[in-house]
């Protein structure tokens, strides 16, 4: 199998490492070659991605950023940077490059698979250290265009789910890593790892959604939070 991957460290890179140890052939698109908040950086990669693997038979959009450093935070706190930042960063980019891989799939006849990267922050939200609003609005809006996707894309062999993970020790999260709160709290609010899960695990998840394992699964949302949404 030939995967589109955005994103290049965390979730990603581990992704791409299972996926070739697996026998899969990987092409891993992100920031600085990539900016995927421009439409045509997302013709760019597909081209240099078919160019590499010779077509593109799945993609895993992973590519996203907090933008709390920007004013990410409870609405009534949220700036108008922060805001747009984060959409931009979660949604949009997840948008121009599946609209871009699916233009490809139909125009060409072939069938594919997506899976998006949402959060366990969109429906089960935890406001003592993660009240970033338009992070959480950014996740459920994931949600919402992975199931409106599978349902239209169905009759065209292309699938569509998403991973929802918890806390995940990635680059990204450097910030939740070096807080001694937030590492207390995961030892009750992730009670199966008792810390941020490695990355691995949400790869795992990932390439199995993304293999012809999961030929009949579309439209779903795999939560991989250790028990976050239990606690």
């Amino acid at each position: 199998m030939n995967i589109l991957i955005t994103g290049t460290t965390g979730i990603a890179e581990a992704t791409a490492v299972l996926a070739r140890a697996a026998g899969h052939r990987v092409y891993l698109a992100g920031l600085p070659a990539y900016d995927f908040t421009r439409a045509e950086a997302t013709e760019t990669a597909l081209r240099d991605a078919i160019a590499e693997l010779g077509n593109v038979e799945a993609l895993f959009n992973v590519a996203g950023a907090s933008g709390r450093r920007l004013g990410d935070g409870p609405v009534h706190e949220c700036t108008d940077e922060g805001w747009r930042f984060t959409l931009d960063a979660n949604l949009t980019t997840l948008f121009y490059v599946s609209r871009t891989v699916i233009r490809y799939w139909l125009a060409n006849k072939r069938p594919g698979v997506i899976v998006n990267m949402a959060s366990v922050l969109a429906g089960h939200p935890e406001s003592t250290h993660f009240a970033t609003h338009a992070y959480a609005a950014a996740k459920g809006a994931v949600i919402a265009l992975t199931k409106s996707m599978a349902s239209y894309y169905a009759a065209h062999d292309i699938r569509v789910n998403a991973i929802a993970p918890g806390l995940v020790r990635t680059p990204m999260s450097a910030r939740a890593q070096s807080d001694s709160g937030i590492l207390a709290l995961m030892r009750c609010k992730q009670p199966l790892a008792k810390d941020l899960l490695p990355a691995e695990d949400i790869a795992q998840a990932a390439l199995f959604l993304l293999s012809p394992q999961s030929r009949y699964i579309t439209g779903e949302v795999l939560t991989v939070d250790a028990g976050w949404r239990l606690t």
